[in-house]
């Protein structure tokens, strides 16, 4: 998560181009008001007069975390026709910098091999089992909380309408998916009981690398990923054992901890030490992308070695609800924001409704149900997830945002 503190601002006239805030691909930066006359920065808008835009880009060097906002983001400014799907590249990084920012980049590639590795030499990678797996993804959330401030919740109560509707969205649509999924198809008890479990779990933190290159808000992504998380402590237990309760026994207060163990303490403890120890966390987020980058790998093999077995097997029966599920919440989010937000927020919401946690999937089915075929849902989710919200932001890199887009999001 480090940030890269440096502001590299070229000279550009601010009066006679629009705005186009991009917030990095790595690290998903919250925008900041840039307090410039008549300068309308809206996270990944493009706002173009007389045929020109002004690129404001934000870098970061973050690989995994994926989710939080930055205090000190780097701020490049380029004018240059608005072309659909032109990204800036910039200037000015070190050669670590460009390390990272590939790795990151490159996340649904180090899936695939993850899956091939997994499923063909499980043995290099099944040995991070719970207890490992535990202290991997909790490190992930502590790297979150690291780049997150008192600031950034305020924010959230200042969207409490664009922030709820990819919360319901979270908690409503994909639930309700994953939960008639199952039940049409008739899976068995323990696959039903997965692929409800995924579906209640929170938005996953490659959701805010997909939004970046989507042209969505990626500041409204850092928050709704952050909201989403904190709330699975309660909403994950309570929809699954609403939900799935019927088809197995669900220990809800036994999930309920894992969660808050998992996702609450390290994010309270990242946030806690960014806001009162800014130098003495400056120097830990320095070191922590290259970590990210690796234990993303990891989280996201060892689900698919642990159950590859079941792969080899049944894969074509396993991989077709999950797939399913991500594309419908995905198809779902979209269209429903579009309701009642522009096309940037749209996006963003519907790539938050179909990326879910699911290596907090896989992690509290190994813990807490005693089938192991519960967890296999999970696995297979972390390929679907990826690949779909990749190739989902791919289009939509290429499909220009309009110029009169509604701004939804309020800093």
């Amino acid at each position: 998560m480090a940030t890269l503190s440096r502001f590299v601002v070229k000279n550009h006239d601010f009066h006679k181009h629009g705005a186009v805030y991009r917030g990095g691909p790595s690290s998903l930066i919250s925008s900041r008001t840039l307090r410039a006359p008549h300068l309308d920065v809206r996270a990944g808008v493009s706002l173009p007069e007389n045929g020109k835009g002004l690129a404001i880009q934000s870098k970061q060097s973050s690989p995994l975390a994926l989710s939080a906002p930055s205090r000190n983001p780097r701020i490049l400014c380029n004018a240059a026709a608005n072309v659909p799907g032109d990204i800036p590249t910039p200037s000015g990084m070190n050669q670590y910098e460009r390390i990272i920012e590939t790795l990151t980049t490159l996340f649904p590639v180090w899936v695939i091999l993850g899956t091939i590795i997994g499923i063909y030499k499980p043995a290099a990678v099944t040995w991070l089992e719970t207890d490992l797996f535990t202290v991997g993804l909790g490190f992930l959330m502590l790297s979150m909380g690291l780049t997150l401030t008192f600031e950034d919740f305020k924010r959230c109560l200042r969207n409490p309408w664009t922030v709820g509707v990819g919360f319901l969205a979270q908690y409503l649509i994909k639930p309700m998916l994953g939960f008639a999924i199952a039940m049409t198809l008739k899976l068995s008890a323990p696959l039903a009981t997965g692929l409800i479990l995924v579906s209640c779990c929170p938005g996953g933190q490659a959701s805010n690398v997909a939004t970046y290159i989507s042209k969505g808000n990626v500041a409204l992504s850092v928050l709704m990923t952050t909201c989403s998380t904190i709330g699975a402590i309660v909403m994950t237990p309570l929809l699954t054992k609403l939900l799935a309760g019927q088809l197995v026994p669900v220990d809800a207060v036994g999930l309920a901890i894992s969660t808050f163990q998992v996702v609450l303490v390290p994010t309270v403890v990242g946030v806690l030490a960014n806001e009162f120890f800014p130098k003495f966390t400056s120097k830990i987020i320095s070191v922590t992308p290259l970590i990210g980058v690796i234990l993303t790998t990891l989280l996201c093999a060892s689900p698919i070695g642990q159950v590859s077995e079941v792969l080899k097997a049944q894969g074509g029966q396993l991989i077709f609800p999950v797939a399913l599920l991500h594309a419908a919440a995905f198809a779902l989010g979209y269209w429903v924001s579009k309701l009642s937000f522009g096309e940037s927020t749209s996006r963003t919401i519907s790539i938050e409704c179909g990326m879910q946690s699911s290596a907090l999937g896989f992690l509290l089915a190994q813990k807490h149900f005693t089938n192991p075929l519960v967890a296999v849902p999970s696995a297979v989710s972390v390929v679907c997830m990826a690949l779909g919200g990749s190739g989902l932001a791919v289009f939509w890199r290429n499909r220009p945002i309009p110029v009169d887009d509604k701004d939804d999001f309020m800093e």
